[in-house]
């Protein structure tokens, strides 16, 4: 479950890349790869395991102001639950 206190980071066996062909992040797995759109891959880029879901969530209000804070984190929690459903993100508290 994955809550604001969170410390998400991407699963041992997934890794983070920049396609520079394609300009676009994705995350690689094995057999597997998984194209990120620019919200996502912002997103991504703060599971280190560091950084809690509400330090990633006020990290994003900075650069996507026109949202409120609460649209951010209530998506940014939705996204990060599919993402650990999958296997692709651990959420540690």
């Amino acid at each position: 479950m994955i809550s604001t206190e969170s410390r998400p980071r991407l699963a041992s066996k997934v890794r983070l890349r920049y396609d520079r062909k394609g300009e676009r992040y994705m995350l690689l797995y094995p057999e597997k790869g998984l194209v990120l759109n620019p919200t996502a891959a912002d997103i991504v880029t703060f599971c280190t395991g560091e950084n809690t879901v509400s330090v990633i969530v006020d990290r994003l209000a900075e650069k996507y102001s026109s949202q409120t804070r609460e649209a951010l984190e209530r998506q940014v929690i939705e996204f990060l639950g599919v993402m650990a459903d999958r296997g692709l993100v651990q959420g540690d508290v």
